[in-house]
């Protein structure tokens, strides 16, 4: 299980998920009840600081959960155990966040080129600019397109063309 977890973790880096973060996901995971933030220290051998750190970035990206447990009065909690629901989550929000920059920054771009040709006579100049200007256009279209597909993705809609497999 350690080394499922490490490739777990080791994923989860490529959607910006420190691998600390990860490894407390594949603890709680693979954890047969709900756990407290003593036991996650205890199981990974990190602060309680850096469990209840870890614990509210997987509850922001709805990883993790709040759990109940009859008797027991610390707060426990359980990993969401769709990944469908978890990768559709953590895609969704970590792609929309760099798209919408990169719509912003080129759209701020086009703007300052736009000043710029207006200011000056210089013919090639203006040339270069407007060809920069429509490779810009070209990458807000990309852009655009890129954020309906996260729209697909972070509705579910996704599965309608790629099933999961419940196999």
């Amino acid at each position: 299980m350690d080394k499922f977890i490490q490739v777990v973790a080791k994923n989860m880096s490529l959607y910006g998920v420190n691998p600390s973060i990860g490894r407390l996901y594949g603890v709680l995971y693979f954890a047969e009840e709900p756990m407290t933030l003593d036991d996650m220290r205890d199981a990974l051998e990190m602060s309680k600081t850096s469990m209840s750190t870890g614990v509210r970035a997987l509850s922001d990206m709805k990883m993790v959960e709040p759990a109940f447990k009859k008797g027991v009065r610390k707060d426990l909690y359980k990993s969401e155990e769709d990944w469908y629901k978890s990768f559709t989550t953590l895609f969704g929000s970590r792609w929309r966040h760099h798209t919408e920059t990169n719509i912003e920054e080129a759209e701020e771009t086009i703007q300052e080129l736009e000043s710029i040709a207006s200011e000056t006579d210089d013919e090639t100049l203006k040339t270069r600019i407007e060809s920069d200007i429509d490779r810009l256009r070209y990458a807000q279209n990309y852009y655009r397109w890129l954020m309906r597909f996260i729209h697909v993705v972070e509705s579910g809609k996704i599965f309608e063309f790629v099933p999961k497999d419940m196999n």
